[in-house]
């Protein structure tokens, strides 16, 4: 499986306007409502439209999708752009995506479902299942104030891993591509979501680097989540894809969702943009930004290729996915775990992955804590945007975004392909979504 060189896989025009109600591909299993019928002012709703298509204009973005459903309805779905803009096509609704970290969710889900049947506890330490992950190191970096001299010492990990922990990323592990201490290059120079040819070759590699901290002591973004999916494959005895094909997609009706796109519908997938001038190497994330926000497509031979061939499943962000099928997993995950008359999960463990896991474990933004899979905001007085309190969201490394807010019956959706992503194009259509509702 070819992918950027050097960057995982989990972070790595005209206006096309539908109408305020939306067609048939996004009733498939949601009714449809007009705007105003659930509480939306369509008025205050044509913001999203001028906003984003401002990015198209100035050449920042060449398209994306953007769907809000309230109170079980789909209320209003658009399109701008390119999906590919050098080759004219235009986006559509069902366009598919490299949804990147957006696949975290959905692991986590995976992971869920087999703690409901009773193989483990989420305290249970990794290494009851990965063996390989038993006795870990820890290793650290100190800096003298006076000389600059660095100072690194290993020791054994205070306590064990936990599957808790690879949900709520506090295992210790790290992405290796976002920072330069000697763990991370350590990663880079395991090739550590790079080179793996699968699951278990990736976790072989990961055992055998120390970790950046004591397990349980720091909220810190990593791999630990394909780990999970590694897990999900050592309980269930099933391959990671098959798994979220035969348990999560297909009772969903999440037809477009996987690791590979078939050859059929590979007219239906949008080319992927970097900021122009980015590198793409190993240390492309830790470049500053270049200054233009203009985009070009990156050259065929950086992507990573989403053919049938495929072995590395990373359950932390080789999904692509389309708007539609994502709104899918939300409404489930809005009803309680269920959808269609398809329980993927309890009411119960959708509570459970929607409360605060981190309880003032530090390194996650204010005003905000973490569930399991996705983030949740805590203190709306502490927050700089619209919204309400319990809401979970995430986002993509390529700019997608989706929340969840159960006050308000609310999902959002935004797609985009523009890896590293430097707009606010997710945030700001949220923003404008909480300004329209008008009950």
């Amino acid at each position: 499986m070819r992918r950027l060189p050097g960057i995982p896989l989990c972070l790595s025009v005209s206006l096309s306007v539908l109408t305020a109600l939306p067609s048939g591909a996004f009733g498939q299993l949601l009714p449809q409502a007009r705007p105003e019928t659930v509480g939306l002012s369509a008025q205050r709703l044509e913001r999203i439209d001028r906003h984003i298509q401002g990015y198209i204009d100035r050449k920042e973005a060449a398209g994306a999708v953007g769907l809000i459903a309230r109170q079980g309805k789909v209320a209003w779905v658009k399109t701008w752009g390119h999906q590919d803009r050098e080759a004219g096509v235009p986006m559509a609704e069902d366009t598919i995506f490299r949804i990147y970290s957006m696949s975290k969710p959905i692991t986590t889900v995976a992971v869920m479902m087999l703690h409901e049947e009773g193989h483990f506890f989420l305290d249970d330490p990794l290494s009851r299942f990965l063996p390989e992950f038993a006795d870990m190191q820890v290793q650290t970096e100190t800096e003298d104030p006076e000389t600059g001299q660095i100072t690194i010492a290993t020791r054994p990990a205070g306590r064990p891993v936990t599957i808790r922990d690879l949900l709520r990323h506090t295992a210790g592990f790290t992405y290796g591509v976002f920072g330069r201490t000697q763990v991370d290059q350590a990663y880079r120079d395991a090739g550590v979501l790079v080179e793996d040819r699968d699951l278990e070759e990736m976790c072989g590699k990961l055992a055998k680097i120390p970790l950046r901290f004591e397990p349980g002591t720091r909220w810190h973004y990593s791999v630990s989540v394909d780990v999970a999916g590694r897990l999900v494959e050592v309980v269930s005895g099933m391959r990671f894809d098959k798994f979220l094909k035969e348990r999560i997609f297909l009772p969903l009706q999440m037809n477009d969702t996987g690791f590979h796109v078939p050859e059929d519908r590979m007219a239906r997938f949008a080319v992927l943009y970097k900021p122009l001038g980015q590198p793409t190497g190993r240390d492309a994330f830790l470049q500053p930004p270049p200054k233009t926000r203009l985009i070009e497509p990156l050259r065929h031979s950086e992507l990573a290729s989403f053919g049938e061939d495929t072995t590395f499943f990373s359950g932390g962000g080789g999904l692509v996915s389309t708007a539609q099928d994502y709104l899918h997993f939300c409404q489930m995950l809005l009803n309680g775990g269920h959808l269609a008359g398809r329980r993927i999960l309890s009411r119960k463990s959708v509570e459970l992955m929607t409360a605060d896991h981190l309880h003032g474990i530090d390194g996650f933004e204010k005003g905000r804590t973490f569930g399991l899979g996705f983030a949740i905001l805590q203190d709306l007085g502490q927050s700089d945007r619209l919204g309400s309190e319990g809401t979970f969201d995430w986002g993509g490394a390529a700019g997608t975004k989706f929340w969840i807010d159960p006050r308000e019956q609310l999902i959002g959706i935004f797609m985009v392909q523009i890896l590293p992503h430097r707009t606010r194009m997710g945030d700001e259509f949220r923003q404008l979504t909480y300004q329209a509702i008008a009950d």
